[in-house]
């Protein structure tokens, strides 16, 4: 007995050191991401493996530029654009990020209404899609940041699902492996605009937002002063959150690839379709390990869709903000939070598809990313902001492939839009 408490005393101690990097890298293997993944399973089975390996250094070095840019200026990222740049970069960050956030928590309150329904067909997608909202809508209200913060890392325990699935299905683990560390391109458009979608939506602006504005609520939270030790910790967090969501979203594409590429389905529209698609091929418990992942993540990622905007407006107003304050405390940071939940749910009112408001969100991503790194590595430069903790090579190398990737692929997916 005493062996088994301290392993869980052990435990609870690497848990309680897991922060904002695991929320973010979590968070971004939401709804719209599984829908992108799945599509990209399903349409070119396990060609796509290679860019879980490929993007993992590009997110690691973005990520790891915001953490760091919130713990030593305990500031969040558009407070800085504010204060530090001219005020036209500021409106365009706010014109594009506002909507591109709000569709992508309608997106995924969509998807997560639509597989609750298939789970319980009786209660129409709508209601659950309105109770997923007023839950979330009062715990980031009501609860405390340290019970929102554990919750949401709780909550990443649901990702685990789809590591399951390709254990449960027949898995050609030669080919994967084989895809996974060769990559494969083919000449075809569709193929080119699956890879731009996968870049687009784990390099997302929100986590951004959400990551620096987080190491800022963290460091308030802790009544702690930052120094090498803690830089280390953080660096150590965000490799193991992007760790997280790249494992997630490889084996999302393995899970697709196995059973619905196989079974001849290349085409999928939504994330109800794939869970759906699952039941018949792979048998119940795939089908419902999917759907109870995307409702899990959904959980975890509209939070942080929410909170990324609700530290966006607060900071251009200079309202008190805070997931640690009471409601009366920074009414507008609450207020906003409430309003863009709201604005998400009423999408599906005005009948706008989630796949097309997942469309219109990565084209509103993919037009801002390119300009945001290019902001972040300057603010990482810039030793009246950073002090000594500016990038070394390492970080300027990582950001400038990543600059250049994202830039084309805004360009891509602009074209893609009015072609």
């Amino acid at each position: 007995m005493k062996k088994a408490g301290t392993h869980y005393s052990r435990f609870r101690k690497f848990f309680a050191k897991l922060g904002p990097g695991l929320i973010t890298g979590a968070s971004d293997d939401d709804p719209s991401g599984i829908a992108t993944y799945t599509q990209a399973g399903a349409r070119f089975g396990n060609s796509l493996l290679w860019t879980a390996i490929v993007s993992y250094p590009l997110m690691v070095g973005i990520q790891e530029m915001c953490a760091r840019i919130g713990l030593v200026s305990r500031m969040g990222l558009t407070g800085i654009i504010k204060r530090h740049y001219p005020r036209p970069l500021l409106y365009m960050v706010i014109i594009i990020s506002v909507p591109s956030i709000i569709l992508n928590i309608g997106a995924d309150i969509a998807g997560m209404g639509a597989v609750a329904n298939l789970l319980v067909p009786r209660i129409p997608a709508w209601i659950f899609s309105i109770v997923f909202t007023l839950l979330l809508m009062y715990s980031l209200i009501v609860w405390s940041y340290k019970i929102i913060s554990t919750v949401l890392k709780w909550l990443c325990i649901t990702l685990f699902a789809y590591l399951v699935i390709p254990f449960i299905t027949h898995t050609n683990w030669a080919a994967a492996l084989r895809n996974t560390f060769i990559p494969k391109f083919e000449n075809d458009l569709d193929y080119y605009m699956a890879l731009v979608g996968i870049l687009g939506t784990t390099i997302s602006p929100y986590l951004f937002f959400w990551q620096t504005s987080m190491e800022v609520e963290e460091i308030n939270h802790r009544h702690v002063v930052v120094n090498k030790r803690m830089i280390l910790a953080m660096e150590s967090d965000v490799k193991g959150g992007m760790f997280l969501t790249n494992i997630v979203f490889y084996f999302i594409i393995l899970a697709a690839g196995n059973v619905l590429f196989t079974a001849g389905i290349h085409q999928v529209n939504s994330v109800e379709e794939a869970a759906m698609a699952l039941e018949p091929l792979a048998g119940k418990s795939a089908y419902a390990l999917f759907a109870l992942g995307v409702i899990g993540t959904g959980l975890l990622a509209i939070p942080v869709l929410a909170g990324s905007l609700s530290y966006m407006i607060a900071e251009v107003f200079e309202w008190e903000e805070g997931l640690d304050k009471k409601f009366h405390e920074a009414k507008g940071f609450y207020g906003t939070l409430a309003i863009s939940l709201v604005l998400g749910l009423a999408i599906q009112a005005l009948n706008i598809s989630p796949v097309k408001a997942l469309l219109y969100t990565a084209i509103f991503y993919g037009m801002i990313a390119p300009v945001l790194i290019g902001v972040i590595m300057h603010i990482c430069n810039n030793k009246k902001i950073m002090l000594h903790y500016t990038n070394n090579i390492t970080a300027n190398i990582l950001g400038f492939i990543t600059l250049a990737i994202m830039a084309v692929a805004s360009i891509l997916l602009v074209f893609q839009a009015i072609a």
